[in-house]
């Protein structure tokens, strides 16, 4: 009869794993730190203003650094994976810990983009790229490094193999999951609308407001100082017309 410690030796089949892990939604993210400031920051930058411009919409998640676990068989070999960023379309908005792909009904993500570093970026290019396309099937993949300022973009084609996107003549590229364009502005990877306006942060649209109060502000000024003056010009012909011995009040 095998002891409780051969049975902690021997590897877990599948099954047996299943039964003794606790709920798939409670599997932690298990994805490293960022490589750099500029990593951080361009990584806060893009799920801010995403979160932000979404910010009345519903049933979508967007996942940062966040583990995508795609296979229940592989576990224990710790086959899971982690974009820097990640949004899945007509999903539940809920909090979780990881993305766990058989516990949302098969759904992997509509749209990836990965923070190009020195460390990472072949795997980015090449062993994830084939990950996204052949496993995840992700119809759109991005990736942007921070510092040397790469960008490149791919969409799936109907032969599910990735396409380079085109960028437009401001170096934009089209994201159809998001019905945006993605470019660079500042050293920066942004969001732009299908015009080619800047989609704002959420600290940009706070100025955006705050100058537009300003400016409501200083039109209201100068109407009554408008108004002043042409109460003082009425005031100041009333009075003249007195002095002569005119009655004001006569048409």
């Amino acid at each position: 009869m095998a002891t409780p410690a051969d049975i902690v030796e021997r590897a877990l089949m599948p099954a047996e794993l299943a039964e003794r892990m606790p709920h798939a939604r409670l599997l932690l993210s298990d994805e490293p730190q960022m490589e750099s400031p500029e990593h951080d920051e361009q990584l806060a930058l893009l799920t801010s203003t995403l979160q932000w411009a979404w910010r009345e919409r519903s049933g979508f998640f967007i996942g940062a650094n966040l583990s995508i676990y795609y296979d229940r068989n592989e576990l224990t070999r710790r086959r899971f994976c982690g974009p820097d960023l990640f949004v899945v379309n007509a999903a539940e908005p809920a909090k979780r810990n990881s993305w766990v792909v058989w516990e949302e009904g098969g759904r992997y993500p509509d749209l990836i983009i990965e923070l190009l570093s020195n460390s990472t970026a072949a795997t980015d290019r090449n062993g994830k790229k084939r990950l996204y396309q052949d496993v995840f099937r992700t119809p759109e993949y991005f990736w942007f490094h921070p510092i040397t300022l790469e960008f490149e973009g791919f969409r799936l084609s109907a032969e599910h193999r990735y396409e380079p996107i085109p960028p437009d003549a401001s170096g934009h590229r089209l994201s159809e999951a998001l019905q945006m364009r993605l470019g660079v502005h500042e050293r920066q990877l942004r969001f732009f609308d299908l015009d080619g306006a800047l989609i704002p942060t959420p600290a940009e649209s706070a100025l955006q407001e705050q100058a537009k109060a300003e400016a409501q502000r200083q039109i209201a000024e100068a109407e009554r100082t408008r108004a002043d003056a042409e109460r003082q010009r009425a005031d100041a012909l009333a009075e003249r017309l007195r002095a002569a011995g005119l009655d004001p009040g006569e048409k």
